[in-house]
């Protein structure tokens, strides 16, 4: 049940021809055009989207006394370094030296000045990282206001939310007094900061952080260290503040089907779509084996061709399993995909809170199985393309690290949206890639000229957003 996405952009005006505008059988000539045209549509992006943007940013409480730069031009210098995907505040610096690369920036960003990054890094060390946190919220209510994923709803319903925790960063030696620790095989001790993120997930590939939970310890002295599972009681609890009536359907891994994971949804009147390992929940399982043979009807296949492969999925399900005064569905899909030289068998099995039939089966299986995205397009994107998430962007002060992860954050959903809008996808080939894209973007800014007649003339256009 694959899914795609197109954020198109209408313009009223007569297109600039000296800029290749992405549209159905038109394929740029190279990831210059490209890293070009992002460019200029990175502030049309973030004024149709995101409206509020930088008046969020302008209403973060300002403490200081004296000040060279604007809070909102410090807290833009923090997230464009993500948005640039620089990888460090030291590279960041070297390009911020070139003048021509902060006129560029200037035009990208309604006139702000871009500071040095030490000058972010002292502020960041003393702001609570609740305050980008706020505006990441912000963020995802314009969102949700403008209807922009309305359409990736499970039963036309529940948005879909992932949770998943992370390394962030890691250290031969304590860090801080929340760090935790792990001993080795071999009886080497290490300190290490995780978070757990909720994220939007959509089939399409966007992965949008609703919410994050640090996962550490708050006393140097404790009986246990802090754990997921204890973090996703205050995660939780953030998201219910912030999102109160979203209809929420929580997909999670192999270590959330338990009694305190589904008193929570119960109290939060959250769905949920789980990995449901061998082992876990004993009862369910046996009652599982039990009932299986008695329900022969309970059970679908759909065969289909994809690429010279021939793919044979079936569905087998069970609904009202009890555990603890719980109805749980039980779904197992068995997935034998057979081509020319071999025969690849899959299996996945969930348990959900939403009843499962002939007409829902193949889209559960299917939902339950988009709990990768928040590792695939979430973490490992994160990490390896440019955001360098694992990066000490602040060795010293935990405080300015969580500050630091909140600007990724942003830089990240803003991102998605730029490349989803500019229908990126369908130009990246073996020869251009995302990380070709960026690196000539760079580029462009040390060497070439923005031009802020373009940028002046898509802020004034209607801009529409369609869903293909």
């Amino acid at each position: 049940m694959p899914h795609s996405i197109s954020l198109g952009v209408k313009d009223t005006e007569k297109q600039n021809k000296s800029i290749p505008v992405p549209h159905a059988g038109v394929v740029p000539s190279s990831g210059r055009e490209i890293s070009e045209e992002l460019l200029h549509r990175l502030p049309q992006a973030i004024k149709h989207f995101f409206p509020k943007f930088k008046t969020s940013l302008r209403q973060i409480p300002d403490n200081r006394k004296t000040a060279d730069y604007k809070l909102s031009e410090i807290m833009m210098g923090g997230i464009s370094m993500y948005i640039l995907k620089e990888g460090s505040r030291n590279s960041y610096n070297n390009d911020r030296m070139d003048s021509n690369f902060r006129e560029n920036y200037k035009k990208l960003f309604e006139g702000m000045d871009l500071p040095h990054m030490d000058t972010v890094d002292d502020v960041y060390r003393k702001m609570d990282m609740k305050e980008l946190e706020k505006v990441k919220v912000k963020m995802l209510r314009e969102l949700m206001e403008k209807k922009v994923l309305h359409k990736y709803r499970l039963k036309g319903k529940y948005f879909l939310v992932a949770v998943d925790a992370t390394g962030v960063m890691s250290f031969s030696q304590r860090h801080c007094d929340k760090c935790l620790t792990k001993i080795s095989k071999n009886g080497k001790q290490s300190w290490f900061h995780n978070v757990l993120e909720a994220k939007l997930i959509t089939p399409n590939g966007l992965s949008l952080s609703l919410a994050t939970e640090w996962i550490e310890n708050e006393e140097k002295s404790y009986d246990k260290q802090d754990c997921e599972i204890k973090a996703f009681d205050r995660l939780a609890k953030k998201l219910k503040r912030d999102f109160p009536r979203l209809p929420i359907c929580i997909v999670g891994d192999g270590l959330y089907p338990n009694q305190r994971f589904f008193n929570i949804c119960r109290e939060n009147s959250w769905e949920h779509i789980l990995v449901l390992k061998d082992g876990n929940l004993p009862t369910v399982w046996e009652e599982v084996k039990l009932l299986l043979p008695l329900n022969k009807e309970k059970r679908q296949k759909v065969c289909q061709i994809q690429k010279a492969k021939e793919i044979t999925t079936e569905y087998r399900w069970l609904n009202e399993i009890d555990y603890k005064g719980y109805k749980l569905n039980w779904i197992k899909t068995t997935e034998v995909i057979k081509s020319e030289d071999k025969q690849e068998v899959k299996k996945f099995v969930h348990i959900s809170s939403i009843e499962i039939n002939e007409k829902s089966a193949a889209q559960i299986s299917f939902f339950g199985r988009l709990r990768w995205k928040i590792e695939n397009e979430g973490f490992n994107e994160q990490k390896n393309n440019g955001y360098q998430l694992e990066h000490k962007y602040s060795e010293v002060s935990l405080t300015a690290s969580k500050n630091y992860y909140q600007s990724l954050q942003i830089a990240s959903i803003i991102n998605q949206l730029l490349v989803l809008g500019q229908k990126l996808k369908r130009y990246i080939g073996q020869k251009i890639t995302i990380k070709n894209i960026w690196k000539n973007l760079i580029a462009f800014l040390l060497y070439a000229k923005v031009d802020e007649e373009k940028i002046t003339d898509f802020l004034s256009r209607r801009v529409q957003i369609r869903l293909e």
